[in-house]
This record gives structure tokens, sequence and C-alpha cells, in this order.
């Protein structure tokens, strides 16, 4: 499932930035998130980007150079983990290529990048800066799918029929040659204009098939906004949401196609690795309902949550507010490993299906040890001695990345909220309390479409629309104090 990025607009400029960073900079001081690599960690990978490649198990590489592949990214993204292809199949349906940053190529087990790279767990995204899994000799470079040269990579070929259900798959290691590095604004402007050659135009279909597929089997995708702090008229700030275009839609869809897959080929082998999702807590489901209703948006009764969210518009402020609080539902999501039974507790609830992350090794650990155990079933052949090792022990690993993880999105989010409120201390907002907690309330305020806890003096029950006093708003400190005035 995505996660909303958090942004400075590159019209903001001067005191405001050099705040945000040197929050952040706090921010990672107290999470002890690593701001450099060490030496020899930059050294290792800096040969490993001009070396030979590691010669793994199942090492064969097929020359797929020829392949028309393209990558589809954020315009400020180098870590390019993934490159699409597709085209027609003779008799119906599409073939998809999807090829795969190998990282397993440059990183060998127990080597100083790979003990870093346990060490971090994932790349994490702030306002100000990114701190990567791996140096930018490998993820920006070497092992990036740039369209600067060949490059080795873990190539899916998965075809699907008229209805866009998988035929057949295979994975294999090849080497590759991205044609473009393109955007999703880019991509998304071709197909509508019609000026994209028939590999985007397939992107389209193939996403749109997918998200069909997707909602006939009761799963949810959430079309996340980025979340951006902007420059009013005024020179005050506010937090506007950069509402998605529909090419990221069709892209997530491709990921998620091979995700599944992948689980599809672990589960039928009885070895692997999953990515794990609870269903959605009936509390959390009832707060959001009390948010859509605070910010006028009408949930039917009888309508479920997937069903809502796909409704939403996340280029509306109250879409894009509603489906940054439906992505807090998603809690309780983690990593299983099995070697043998099938856990009981083996589906991600938003997939509606057994779901394993093999897409990203670039950015997260743990597919690279994914990848390996697929392309090794998938070949007929003994799982690598290393890569079954990690099937036990990654849950754990990204377990305690993942907690850095949420810890650090949140603090970014709670400095921003506390950037754009802090012009108006004393302003008094209208607001719809969702949650009561004894001293405190949860209040959506309707302008900006900030969630945050709130002090009142009692008798506020759900669903009340409140008076709420901006009391404090501390960027650094990264503290809002909001205390309910009126109403209830």
């Amino acid at each position: 499932m995505p996660t909303p990025r958090i942004a400075l607009a590159g019209t903001v400029a001067g005191a405001p930035v050099a705040e945000v960073a040197e929050a952040m900079a706090a921010v990672r001081a107290e999470l002890e998130v690593p701001e450099d690599f060490p030496a020899g960690v930059t050294a290792a990978a800096q040969a490993a980007a001009t070396g030979d490649l590691v010669v793994a198990a199942g090492g064969r590489r097929t020359d797929r150079t020829m392949l028309q592949l393209v990558t589809v990214d954020p315009p400020d993204s180098r870590d390019l983990d993934q490159a699409f292809g597709a085209e027609r199949r003779p008799g119906g349906g599409i073939r998809v290529w999807y090829a795969i940053a190998d990282v397993a190529a440059f990183v060998a087990p127990g080597d100083p990048v790979d003990v870093e790279a346990h060490r971090r767990g994932v790349t994490l995204y702030g306002p100000d800066r990114r701190v990567p899994l791996h140096p930018p000799e490998l993820s920006e470079g070497a092992a990036s799918l740039l369209p600067d040269g060949d490059r080795p990579a873990l190539l899916w070929c998965i075809d699907l029929d008229s209805g866009g259900a998988p035929a057949t798959t295979r994975l294999e290691r090849a080497t590759v040659r991205s044609r473009a590095r393109l955007t999703y604004a880019e991509v998304a402007d071709a197909v509508s204009t019609g000026t994209a050659g028939e590999p985007l135009t397939l992107l389209r279909e193939i996403g749109e098939l997918r998200l069909a597929a997707e909602a006939a089997r009761g799963g949810v995708s959430l079309p996340l906004p980025d979340q951006v702090v902007a420059p009013r008229a005024d020179g005050d700030l506010e937090l506007a949401f950069d509402a998605p275009v529909p090419s990221e839609d069709w892209n997530a869809q491709v990921s998620l196609l091979a995700g599944i897959e992948a689980a599809r080929i672990m589960v039928e082998a009885g070895i692997g690795l999953l990515r794990t999702l609870p269903p959605a807590d009936e509390r959390d489901l009832a707060r959001l309902r009390r948010s859509a209703a605070a910010l006028g948006v009408a949930w039917p009764e009888g309508t479920g949550y997937p069903e809502f969210v796909r409704s939403l518009d996340p280029a509306s402020p109250a879409g894009a507010a509603l489906l940054v609080q439906a992505s807090r539902l998603l809690r309780g999501a983690g990593y299983t490993g099995f070697d043998g039974a099938l856990p009981a507790e083996h589906r991600h609830a938003a997939v509606a299906a057994p779901y394993a992350h093999v897409t990203a090794p670039l950015r997260r650990l743990c597919d690279r040890a994914t990848n390996e155990v697929v392309l090794a079933l998938v070949e007929g052949r003994a799982v690598p001695e290393w890569a079954g090792a990690e099937v036990g022990a990654l849950p754990a690993v990204m377990a305690d990345a993942g907690r850095r993880d949420g810890a650090y999105v949140r603090a970014a989010l709670d400095l921003v909220e506390a950037l754009v409120l802090r012009g108006a201390v004393g302003g008094h907002f209208p607001a719809l309390v969702v949650d009561v907690d004894d001293d405190r309330v949860q209040v959506q305020l309707r302008d900006p479409a900030v969630v945050a806890r709130a002090r009142h003096d009692g008798g506020c029950r759900p669903g009340d629309e409140v008076d709420v006093v901006v009391r404090a708003a501390d960027p650094v400190a990264r503290r809002i104090d909001l205390e309910v005035v009126g109403g209830g």
C-alpha cells in the first residue's frame, strides 16, 4: 500500500525551509536514523558499482535489451526499481514485461552493504530529504534502472487473458535497457492526448482491468495524495494536497500483479515471505465515517469500506483528507515467513489475496530475498540457503524498520501541521469531533484538513460540531495545542 509523501513546494524558500531541515535533523537524531553511510559501506558500494556482478545461484542471465521498457516514477526519483513494457498477445490478451532492479547482483549476503541495509530496513521519506536504504552509488546509480545503459534485472513476464487475469507467469534473470525515464504526469498526458505508444496505452488498459479485478475480489487501493507545504497569497503557509494522476494507479496495479503472483508461487511451494494485513478495526471504520460526515462526504448505508474509498476524489480537498485518513486503517501490516505449513493469517486485507513485496528492492530490504525465493521456485531448484534463512529472520527486521518508518512519517506530519498552524495561533476553526478519550478529543478541522487531538472540558461526543482555538503551534517541537472552546 502506498504511503503519502510530505514535501516542500519548490516555491517555498527562506526561513521555513531552514526550520524544516533543522527540525527533521532533530527527528533523525531522536529516532536514531542514520544520516550518512559509514565509510566502509560507501567503499563497498563503490566497488560493487564498478566491479563484476555477484554470481548468484541461478545466475543465468538472458539478454532482453531489445524490449521496449520505460520507468514511470515521480519527477525527482533516481532510485528506479521497476521498468515496464507490454505488448498484445497474438491469441488475445496482453503480455506484461516488468523488470525489477537486481540488487543481489551487487550485494552479497553478509557484505558491508547488506549489513547496513539490515540496520536500515527501508528508505525513509521526509519533507526535506530521503534517507536511502542503499548507498546512492547503487540505489541512484549502478543498480537503478536508469536509461543510460544496460542493467541487470529480475524480469517478470506475465501473460494476461482478455479479462486481465494471469494465464502464465515467468521470472528470469536478465539484462535490460530502459528506453526512457518518464513521470506519472508525462504518461497520463501522453495517454490522454493520444500521443502515447502501445506500451503506455496498454499500461492504462492493464491498470483498468486489474482495478476491476481488485473491486471484484473485495480489495481496495488508496490513491494517496502527496502532502505539500505550500505558500499562501498572504505569505503564510498551508498544507496542500497534490492529487495523484491516473497513471499512478495503473502503475501500482502492475506492481500489485507481480506481488500477487509471487505470493501465489510461494504459497503453492510452501515456502516464502508474505506481506500481511488484518481487516480494518470497526472502531477505525466508525471514526472514518465521522470524518466523512465532518467533511460533508456522503457514505450511504450499505456501502462498504472498499466501495467508499473507490468513490473518493483525490483531487478534492475532502477526498484527499479522507484518503489520508483511510490509510490509517491499514494498521497491523506485517510480514509472515513460512517454510512448510501456511500460517492461518497469511492474507492481505486490502489486496484481498495473499501478497508479497518483490518490486522495490532498492527501497525495501525484504524484496531482495523474496525475489530470490521466487526465482528459485520458478526455476525448479532449491532456495538459496541465505534467502531461506531470511524468510525466518526478516519479519522481525522489517517490523523494526516499519516502526521507525511510522514514527518518522508521524513526526514529519506533526512538523508540517505545526508549521501551517503557527500563523493561526489564537485563531478559531470549525471542527467535528471524531473520537473522545477522557480529557482529549480527536477533531477534524474543516480547513486546513488536519486531524489532531484537542483539550476539552467535557460534554463532547463523537459527531459534535465544535469551535477549536489554536493555543500554540511549535514546528521545532512538532507540537500543536488545540482546545475546544464552543459547541458540543
